[in-house]
């Protein structure tokens, strides 16, 4: 009887998985849509019943269905989900609140003044290598117990997304390490992966943790009740699982030094395997997933996020034309951008649409088009936000190398986002370095449904350098040249934009959410 492995990612907009066999083929997969909500100006929720573990549940049934594959076939199961998430439950896993989200969620400003003035600001660097931000989950911790009380005073444990699912799998509350140490330090000591007492007196009772484990360590089984709602067996192995971001490293190689993964996403996030953790306080570093390495991490909040945003607002007739024909909007929206020369005739665009995490981890930041004339169309001021989001990965890599330390090795771009060719072909242009996609393109699914084969151990899955074999390049984006010497005047003033503009963008933010009070 053959063997095979499932996967399953929950993000921003969609959820996704797969079942794959012994060598890492793909057997079947199945997405389904869901809803952020943005109830207030800085506020994005997920309902992570619905969104999260009913995703969870639709996509297994339809995978089992549709690859015929015995439930019983099924060794392992992986699942990842959003980052840094904040979600209160009770003693049954029940929500008390829909999920406070990663990063792009800003609500807690308030709370990241608390601690930042309680600890001191030093404090607080030795802890992150940079200032408290938006993706970090102890200022979101605070904030239900400072705004809603009572759902903090009813509050068993505090979970990420990966956490939910694997609770509601297994009935087990665990975390990553990678995900504990990173996303809610300083709560966990990085040596003993205990809770902090004196740390979580302040913020939460070191009950209302999960207990950290490896990614890969099985969390539990498959329980009676989980496995009537995902049709999977009872007691089938669950490993603990990681975020999104991680699993989809892992899904295109990262798992060693120089490694770079750029996932194109409703937001953009960057992992690059490094040997040591690199002190930046305009980016983020964590020890990764693969036990032994490091990495420098950094993200921009909007870029799918954009791109949609362009559809539904700018290019509305193409939406229309898309239920009417069935002709794909975002592809017609890039069939004029190759008219268009880099730089969009004199435009650049700050694409702090939603706030920006880093390099400057401000979430007033506000997004910003510069240098229009009565020539431009929004087939210009389209290509600018692509270039826009182009010249913000090129920013942060280049932080990233600053570091004598750092090296870039490959980059894989990965997400949905890297379906878009003349994108990756803008993105290499600007960076000046070539631009792989892995074979597989399936996503975080299948770096989950990887390391469930390496939970249980299964021959061949010994260890994340073994991942390698399996792992195949598909396109390769090489940089133009007299593009890429065009862009470095665009990008010289791309990165200037944003300490000219800080104040006015505070003050516009401020303004807008007066009028939401």
């Amino acid at each position: 009887m053959k063997t095979y492995f499932m996967g399953i990612d929950t993000g921003t907009n969609s959820s996704k998985g797969v079942i794959i066999d012994e060598e890492c083929n793909i057997v079947a997969t199945h997405q389904t849509e869901h809803f952020m909500e943005n109830p207030l100006p800085g506020f994005y929720e997920h309902d992570a019943d619905k969104d999260w573990w009913g995703d969870f549940c639709i996509i297994s049934n339809n995978l089992l269905k549709k690859s015929g594959v015995s439930a019983h076939q099924i060794k392992a199961v992986g699942a990842s989900a959003l980052g840094a998430d904040c979600l209160p439950v009770d003693e049954n896993c029940k929500p008390l609140r829909k999920a406070i989200l990663y990063g792009i969620d800003s609500r807690a400003t308030d709370e990241i003044e608390e601690l930042t003035e309680l600890y001191g600001e030093e404090q607080i660097k030795k802890w992150y290598g940079r200032e408290l931000c938006s993706s970090d989950v102890m200022p979101k911790i605070l904030w239900v117990k400072n705004k809603e009380p009572d759902v903090y005073r009813k509050t068993f444990k505090f979970l990420t997304g990966s956490s939910f699912i694997t609770a509601k799998l297994t009935g087990n509350y665990v975390v990553d390490r990678f995900l504990g140490l990173a996303s809610f330090n300083p709560l966990y000591n990085p040596r003993t992966w205990e809770p902090v007492p004196e740390l979580c007196e302040y913020v939460c009772r070191p009950s209302q943790l999960a207990t950290i484990k490896e990614a890969t360590d099985i969390a539990g089984y498959v329980t009676e009740e989980a496995s009537e709602e995902t049709g999977l067996a009872v007691g089938t192995p669950v490993i603990t699982g990681t975020d999104d971001s991680g699993a989809e490293a892992i899904s295109a190689g990262v798992v060693a030094a120089g490694k770079m993964m750029i996932q194109f996403g409703s937001s953009i996030y960057m992992i690059l395997g490094t040997n040591e953790l690199v002190d930046d306080d305009r980016l983020w570093r964590e020890e990764f997933i693969v036990p032994g390495l490091c990495d420098i991490s950094a993200g921009t909040n909007a870029a799918g996020s954009l791109t949609k945003w362009y559809r539904d607002t700018i290019f509305n007739d193409f939406v229309i034309n898309e239920t009417q024909t069935g002709n794909n909007a975002y592809e017609n929206m890039m069939v004029n951008l190759d008219d268009i020369p880099p730089g969009s005739n004199g435009l650049i665009t700050l694409p702090y649409f939603a706030g920006e995490r880093t390099p400057i981890n401000d979430p007033l930041a506000r997004g910003l088009v510069i240098g229009l004339d009565l020539s431009h169309t929004r087939d210009h001021l389209y290509k600018s936000a692509l270039e826009g989001v182009g010249y913000s990965i090129n920013q942060q890599i280049k932080l990233m190398e600053s570091h004598e330390e750092v090296f870039i090795d490959k980059i894989y771009a990965v997400g949905g986002g890297a379906q878009n060719n003349k994108w990756l072909q803008i993105v290499a242009d600007i960076i000046g370095k070539d631009i792989y996609t892995p074979k597989e393109t399936v996503g975080a699914c299948y770096g989950d449904a990887m390391m469930a084969a390496l939970g249980v151990k299964y021959p061949g899955f010994e260890s994340f350098d073994d991942l390698t074999r399996y792992i195949k390049s598909g396109e390769k984006y090489a940089p133009n040249e007299d593009n890429f010497e065009k862009y470095q005047c665009y990008q010289g003033l791309y990165d200037s934009l944003y300490d000219k503009n800080k104040e006015v963008m505070h003050h516009l933010s401020s303004l807008h959410n007066d009028t939401h009070e």
